[in-house]
């Protein structure tokens, strides 16, 4: 059907036009979307000529590689843009920021307590070493840990990718649902969920983590089950060494304890051991509730909802093998060892995207 519009544009080539179609009709972007394959929100048109004009200019402005450039780097800082990271995943989410920044603040203050305080009076002896060894490489797992979670593609789905032609290749049977984001204008596989605060939806969402700036997802959950497992162990490994440090220097000489001042080594050791039992139970029970939600085949998400899997369910073996990737050897413990995904697989997802 050819409407004035249409004359009128390709008379002109006019992409703002006088004459707007009826109430019910399709809208000119819906026209535009059927012609090039391209999704669209909205078909009818309940608004007032003057603000539904305004609407319509204003969504064919968009660039045509608008999605593409989102899908490579969802809301990177402009830092990385200025370096030419355009493929990079960060989260410009002020708290999520901040609480990243906390993070490493309280471990940078474990480091110091530890080191040079606990450890360093007494760095001759083979106990010092060892012990200094041992809780700066757990240090040095858990950052790498933190960071892969945090800049990492949790699996978000591309956006507008819900064309035509995309849902055609899907060779779905007769009566299998699609379900479509109206937020992202893209097919969302089985499991997958829409964060308000990545703006994305993401495959086999768990929650999102503010303390990582990021979702955990199908694609970063082996790295965040990493960090709070490192930091568990080092909270755990450092209350030990406080404690014990703590109870020799009552026993003995403070002078010879610790370069600092009896007070204030017992303020920065009191800091610290308070740290490490918040710490310690905070990230043993997100441990455990991870471990139990992948052993269990339901994201955290899922278990709110109490909903009625519609997939089948993995044995607690493939569970781990799906998110650890491989079989099991020292590169699950590896934050720079990337999983693969297709291990532990029984079946694919209702459709790939």
């Amino acid at each position: 059907m050819t409407t004035t519009v249409e004359k009128m544009h390709r008379a002109t080539g006019d992409r703002e036009g006088t004459h707007m179609p009826s109430m019910g009709s399709l809208t000119i972007e819906s026209m535009r979307a059927q012609k090039h394959n391209e999704p669209t929100s909205m078909q009818l048109v309940p608004l007032h000529p003057d603000v539904e004009k305004k609407v319509v200019f204003a969504k064919t402005q968009r660039p045509q590689d608008f999605y593409t450039r989102q899908n490579l780097c969802c809301r990177c800082c402009g830092v990385t843009q200025m370096l030419g990271c355009h493929r990079s995943w960060f989260i410009q989410d002020p708290c999520g920021i901040i609480c990243a920044v906390v993070t490493y603040l309280l471990l940078a203050y474990g480091i110091f307590v530890i080191n040079y305080v606990v450890l360093t009076p007494m760095v001759s002896t083979l106990y010092s070493c060892t012990n200094m060894m041992i809780f700066n490489t757990l240090v040095f797992l858990g950052y790498a840990s933190h960071i892969k979670c945090m800049i990492t593609d949790p699996g978000a789905v591309p956006l507008g990718n819900a064309t035509s032609d995309n849902i055609a290749n899907l060779g779905l049977k007769v009566g299998q649902v699609v379900y479509k984001c109206p937020r992202c204008i893209s097919i969302k596989p089985e499991r997958a969920h829409h964060c308000s605060v990545c703006k994305r939806c993401i495959k086999r969402m768990d929650h999102h983590c503010p303390w990582v700036n990021n979702c955990v997802g199908e694609n970063n959950q082996k790295y965040f089950v990493l960090f709070t497992m490192y930091i568990a162990l080092i909270s755990i490994y450092g209350l030990f060494l406080g404690i014990w440090h703590f109870a020799s220097c009552i026993n003995s000489q403070w002078s010879s304890c610790s370069r600092y001042s009896p007070p204030a080594t017992v303020i920065l050791l009191i800091f610290m051991i308070f740290e490490g039992v918040l710490f310690a139970l905070f990230t043993a029970i997100m441990f455990c509730t991870q471990v139990h939600s992948i052993c269990t085949d339901e994201t955290g998400i899922e278990q709110l909802k109490q909903d009625k899997p519609t997939w089948t369910k993995k044995s607690k073996w493939f569970a781990l093998r799906s998110v650890f990737g491989g079989k099991f050897s020292i590169h699950w413990f590896s934050p720079f060892s990337s999983p693969n995904l297709n291990s532990g697989k029984t079946t694919p997802y209702q459709y790939v995207v």
